[in-house]
């Protein structure tokens, strides 16, 4: 790390962590990934909050069997706590798939969602990257580009999103909870984490100073049968190639509800609205599965070292739609 000044600053509150932030701040809780990338000088703020002491470590079921987990719930915590393994188990197996056991034990909720691209050009400061440098080149169009993205990219990036519980939040239809110095709002999951576009240095639809302070996941039908897989070179802390996020609703033997996201394979998680609507009003079946799943690359773009990643991502969603449906 080059020698660098910043000031540090704990929050005793929301209302002391949102002046602070107000002023130029940068929020920084467990800091797995912002000391990551300060020590690279990725990121080189000029003043940390620290929130890690802030009352926003419940987990809750909400009225009707929905889950509201605090930003500051570790990685593991939620997914030991009874309730996110009880009514969302691909919440709680997504982020046991993710980092390292020591990592998921400082690691925040909301930190995870907030986490930027393991894009090798982006970490590295030497290379062009849009962003990190606006305006100064995408290296990974033409570079090493195997584990990047082919959906949702542009010209500009084609970075992916690192998050294993975000893809899970994603297919869920979760909801980002938010304090600002404008009071409290709330974001869709899906309109949260911004595709690239031309800006590809604006990743969520945050604004100056708020804080996260809370993802609730919806009241679902019942019975709700829901998993995670993930496919990555190994099998321990590693980035996903692709992953699926599945959630199924099966009622007198019709499919009710669907709920299906990807990741590993989209600048955000990748919600599959097209496999989910191939499901629903359906009857369980291999040839199900097999038909829903060869639509779940529709759009897709690869690039020169990835063009694997359509058929993979087909073959990932169709295995976990077996297993959630009960056909292995």
């Amino acid at each position: 790390m080059r020698p660098s000044c910043f000031s540090y600053t704990r929050a005793s509150d929301t209302r002391e962590a949102l002046d602070a932030a107000r002023r130029g701040g940068r929020y920084i809780a467990g800091g797995t990934t912002l000391v990551d990338l300060m020590r690279e000088t990725v990121e080189r703020p000029e003043s940390l909050i620290d929130i890690s002491g802030l009352p926003l470590r419940e987990v809750r079921a909400t009225e009707g069997g929905g889950l509201r987990i605090g930003a500051l719930v570790r990685m593991a915590e939620a997914a030991a706590h009874p309730k996110a393994r009880a009514l969302y188990p691909v919440i709680a197996e997504s982020l046991e798939l993710s980092a390292s056991a020591q990592l998921r034990n400082m690691a925040t909720i909301g930190g995870n969602i907030m986490q930027r691209t393991r894009c090798t050009y982006f970490r590295d400061v030497t290379a062009d990257c849009n962003k990190r440098e606006p305006g100064s080149g995408c290296a990974a169009l033409k570079g090493h580009n195997r584990t990047h993205a082919i959906l949702g990219t542009s010209d500009a990036c084609v970075a992916t999103h690192p998050s294993d519980v975000s893809v899970a939040f994603a297919a869920l239809e979760a909801t980002v909870h938010l304090l600002g110095p404008d009071g409290e709002r709330r974001v869709p999951f899906a309109d949260f984490l911004l595709r690239p576009g031309s800006t590809p240095h604006r990743e969520q639809a945050i604004r100056q100073g708020e804080l996260i302070t809370a993802v609730e996941i919806p009241a679902l039908p019942r019975p709700l049968k829901s998993g995670y897989l993930k496919v990555r070179d190994r099998q321990s802390y590693e980035f996903a190639l692709t992953s699926a996020a599945v959630a199924l609703h099966v009622r007198h033997g019709v499919i009710r509800e669907a709920k299906v996201a990807a990741g590993g394979v989209g600048t955000v998680p990748w919600k599959l609205t097209t496999v989910e609507r191939h499901l629903v009003g359906e009857r369980p079946s291999a040839a199900l599965w097999a038909a829903a799943a060869d639509k779940a690359a529709d759009g897709a773009q690869p690039l020169q070292y990835n063009r694997f990643k359509p058929e993979l991502l087909k073959r990932t969603v169709e295995r976990q739609l077996r297993v959630v449906g009960g056909m292995k």
